[in-house]
């Protein structure tokens, strides 16, 4: 049976996956790029930390790289390289593209967020621009630790809310929930099913 968390059998999940696509609707429409590498762990996974900004709803998460999808974007896909390069001036199209994992919905805001998967084959050197703070790898298996996962009570915009998180220690000084934290579970999910 092979190692559903191998970079391989990644690929090949992935090519495989028709994603569902959101409908338009009204809101943003934001696109990002799960970045994958190999490490001394077996594979690991890129993780942004945002800048803090009062006017970003998402100011201070741990997020994959990725923004709002412009009216000069081709398409989705484009838009997450697009941002990535912005963000951390890291190229994709270096790297290999993987696939599409499905859409979601903010559940705070009004959003649909595409999600898509790259391998890189090279160390990159990543700068950051006014938007990050710090970038950060984290080996996938770390990700699924039932130590690191748990639910936690904290301050979201004022109010007190309870969410499941996984907790980064040792990687950053945050913790991972909401839209980022349900796309690696979606992509979890899509693994353990094949």
């Amino acid at each position: 049976m092979p190692d559903r968390l191998s970079l391989d059998n990644i690929g090949a999940v992935l090519a495989d996956h028709q994603p569902t696509l959101c409908p338009a609707a009204k809101g943003k429409h934001a696109a990002v790029a799960l970045i994958l590498k190999e490490g001394e762990q077996g594979p690991e996974v890129l993780f942004i930390r945002r800048a803090d900004h009062p006017e970003d709803p998402w100011s201070g998460d741990v997020a994959f790289p990725g923004g709002r999808i412009e009216e000069h974007d081709r398409d989705p896909r484009q838009a997450a390289e697009r941002e990535t390069l912005e963000e951390i001036a890291l190229p994709l199209q270096h790297a290999d593209y993987l696939g599409r994992i499905d859409d979601i919905q903010g559940a705070y805001r009004p959003v649909r967020i595409s999600c898509f998967v790259y391998r890189l084959h090279r160390p990159a050197q990543l700068t950051h621009n006014y938007e990050v703070v710090d970038t950060f790898w984290v080996p996938l298996r770390q990700l699924q630790d039932p130590q690191r996962n748990r639910q936690q009570t904290f301050v979201y915009r004022g109010a007190e809310i309870n969410h499941p998180i996984i907790d980064l220690d040792g990687f950053s000084e945050g913790f991972l929930w909401g839209i980022t934290y349900r796309l690696l579970q979606q992509f979890f999910s899509l693994l353990a099913r094949n």
